[in-house]
């Protein structure tokens, strides 16, 4: 399973430890999906997690826009003891997932390949759907990776900008969620798929609603849920996984009480979120 690439291809300049943690980043709450997830599958890992809530959504941004965020990001990272890191955001790992694999000595995860990889397993007739951010759907990372596994299915993709300002505010189960989502999906209403793959992480947060709207025939993935036991299978295969827990770091490029409420919402419990800087954050990218 190659998802680690080595600087200069010296595999000595591999450094992980058990007890080192697992960097995720996102541009704001929706990673914490996958923080969740991983947190269920792997209760002794450390986490560090960076909510870049204050350039949130990345989706309208261009590619290069997302690129330099996301190396800005990963950079910052590498300042902590870390064993992997995930990209825990859509339309990050479209735009730069190649770029920080070839600077990290550690395993690097993206969302999209465990979405796709699990969305073929469980599709009944290869009709597939996508729902992701502008920068996401516009990459046609999903068509990519589906059809380089099966170049005979029926993929709809659709981008949906309004679902992450929707979570981002805190708004999940009212009236108006659910209208914004019947919206969004609106598109979707006369396709024949029996597979939803919800490309974006904030989107679990409200699939709730998406499955209403879609109906119980379609079978919704989760790219945050298959990405986590993706990284479990890795750390297992490379005898990573670690034997006691420590205490999680969050950090944020926003206001850390809004980031802290919606996290405590999601993961239900209180964390401590340190507050970063743009300008501290942007020396981290040098061209």
């Amino acid at each position: 399973m190659q998802h680690a690439y080595c600087r200069n291809g010296d595999e000595k300049v591999y450094r992980s430890r058990k007890e080192n943690g697992i960097g995720i980043l996102d541009s704001g709450v929706g990673g914490l999906t996958v923080a969740k997830e991983v947190m269920r599958q792997l209760p002794r890992e450390t986490i560090y997690y960076f909510a870049d809530t204050l350039r949130c959504p990345y989706g309208p941004r261009t590619a290069a826009e997302v690129r330099q965020f996301t190396l800005e990001i990963s950079r910052f990272l590498q300042q902590f003891p870390l064993k992997a890191l995930v990209i825990a955001c859509n339309t990050a790992t479209a735009a730069a997932l190649p770029q920080v694999r070839k600077e990290l000595p550690i395993p690097v995860l993206g969302v999209i390949e465990p979405g796709a990889r699990a969305a073929i397993k469980i599709t009944r007739d290869g009709q597939i759907g996508v729902i992701g951010t502008q920068g996401t759907i516009r990459s046609k990372a999903y068509e990519k990776a589906l059809t380089d596994l099966h170049p005979s299915l029926t993929i709809y993709s659709l981008a949906c900008p309004t679902i992450v300002p929707l979570v981002e505010s805190g708004e999940k189960n009212t009236p108006n969620a659910l209208k914004v989502i019947e919206n969004a999906l609106k598109p979707f209403q006369d396709k024949k798929m029996d597979t939803l793959i919800l490309g974006c992480t904030h989107y679990p947060l409200v699939a709730n609603l998406i499955e209403q709207v879609m109906g119980k025939e379609v079978q919704i993935i989760s790219s945050a849920e298959e990405t986590a036991i993706e990284l479990s299978a890795i750390l297992h295969h490379q005898g990573l996984l670690a034997q006691k827990k420590t205490t999680h770091r969050f950090f944020t490029t926003g206001s850390p009480d809004t980031f802290a409420t919606l996290a405590k919402d999601w993961l239900g419990q209180s964390i401590k979120v340190e507050l970063v800087e743009l300008p501290k954050l942007q020396k981290f990218f040098v061209g």
